[in-house]
C-alpha cells in the first residue's frame, strides 16, 4: 500500500503590513477584530495563526509590542492554534525593533526573512481614487522606494537573540537565492534541522507566481536540505488558491489569509480570513488529503508547545 500522506498544515496570515483599510472592509485592524478573525480562522481549520499588529485608530502598521499585547492573550485563551509572530512587519525599522514583539512574548513560531530585496506594492495605489485614512495613499505609492533589509548580520542578530526562547522560524524565501542564504546560515550553526521554509511567490521584487517556479524552488530545496526541511507555499493575490492547491498535492503545507490576498475568487473580495481557510480546507479534503490539527502541526514542526509562550 502507498504510504499515507501527512496532514496538511494550514497557516492563516490575518492582517499583514501590505493591504490598507481602503482596499477591503474585511481587513482587521482593531485588536478586537484581529482576535475575532484569528479565532474564527482557527475554528475553520488553520493550525497556525501568523500575526501582525495595526494601529486601532486608523489601521496603520505598527510593531509596538503593546499593540500585540492587546490581542494575543484573547487568542491564546480562545484557541489552541499555534501563534506565529512576524519579525518582518515593517520595511523601515531595524531588525532589533522588528524582533521586539517576539522577544517579549516568546511565541512558538515567528517569521524570519532570508534575504534583502526590493519589496513593493505601489501599483495598488492606482486602483483607488479615495482613501479612508490620510496615511494610506503615500504608504502604498512610495513603497517603490523600499528595500526590505535582511542582511546576514540581521539574520544572525535575530537568530541569536531569539535562540533562548526556543522559537521555530518560518523561514520566508521570496526567491531562490534566499534558499542558499538559509543553507549558509545552517552551515554556520544559526539554525538546526529540520527547518520550516515558506516559499513565497508573487510579491513585486521576488520570484513570480508560476507553477514552474514552485517546482524549481522545491527541487532546489530538496538539493540543499534533503530531508531536513518542511515546507509551505504562499501565493500573493490571485495566485493564493491555485498555488496552495498545487502545494497541498505535492506534499507541502499552505498559507492563506488577508495579509496575502484580499480575494476569495477572481474579482471577488473575501468576507473574512475564515472564508479563505474554509475554502482551502475544502479543496484539500476534496482532493483526498487531511488537514492538520494544531497538535499535529506542533508534532510535524517540532514546536515547544503553547505552555511555554509568554502571553
Amino acid at each position: 500500500m502507498p504510504r499515507k500522506k501527512p496532514p496538511v498544515v494550514i497557516t492563516c496570515a490575518i492582517t499583514g503590513a501590505i493591504h490598507t483599510p481602503t482596499m477591503s472592509d474585511a481587513l482587521p485592524y482593531t485588536p478586537e477584530d484581529i482576535a475575532a478573525q484569528a479565532i474564527a480562522a482557527s475554528e475553520a481549520g488553520a493550525a497556525i495563526l501568523h500575526l501582525h499588529a495595526r494601529r486601532p485608530q486608523d489601521g496603520g502598521v505598527t510593531i509596538d509590542p503593546e499593540a500585540f499585547a492587546a490581542f494575543l492573550p484573547r487568542i491564546r485563551q480562545s484557541t489552541d492554534a499555534v501563534v506565529n509572530i512576524s519579525t518582518g512587519g515593517s520595511l523601515t525599522n531595524s531588525i532589533d525593533e522588528r524582533i521586539a514583539p517576539a522577544l517579549r512574548f516568546s511565541p512558538e513560531m515567528c517569521s524570519l526573512n532570508m534575504g534583502s530585496m526590493n519589496f513593493s506594492f505601489h501599483p495598488l495605489a492606482r486602483r483607488y481614487d479615495t482613501w479612508k485614512f490620510d496615511w494610506e495613499r503615500d504608504y502604498v505609492a512610495r513603497s517603490d522606494g523600499n528595500i526590505f533589509r535582511n542582511t546576514f548580520a540581521d539574520i544572525e542578530n535575530a537568530a541569536n537573540q531569539l535562540a533562548p526562547h526556543a522559537i521555530k522560524f518560518e523561514h520566508e524565501c521570496y526567491d531562490v537565492g534566499h534558499l542558499y542564504n538559509l543553507r549558509f546560515c545552517m552551515d554556520i550553526g544559526l539554525f538546526k534541522a529540520p527547518v520550516f521554509i515558506q516559499f513565497i511567490f508573487g510579491i513585486l521584487g521576488g520570484i513570480g507566481p508560476e507553477v514552474d517556479n514552485l517546482v524549481f524552488m522545491k527541487r532546489t530545496a530538496d538539493r540543499l536540505f534533503g530531508d531536513d526541511y518542511r515546507w509551505s507555499v504562499l501565493g500573493a493575490g490571485g495566485a493564493q488558491m491555485p498555488l496552495a492547491t498545487t502545494a497541498s498535492q505535492m506534499g507541502g503545507n499552505v498559507r492563506v489569509g488577508l495579509e496575502d490576498s484580499l480575494l476569495i475568487a477572481r474579482g471577488k473580495l473575501a468576507e473574512s480570513n475564515a472564508q479563505q481557510v474554509a475554502k482551502i480546507r475544502r479543496i484539500i479534503e476534496d482532493l483526498g488529503s487531511e488537514v492538520a490539527t494544531p497538535g499535529q502541526a506542533r508534532e510535524i514542526l517540532g514546536l515547544k508547545g503553547a505552555d511555554r509562550v509568554g502571553f
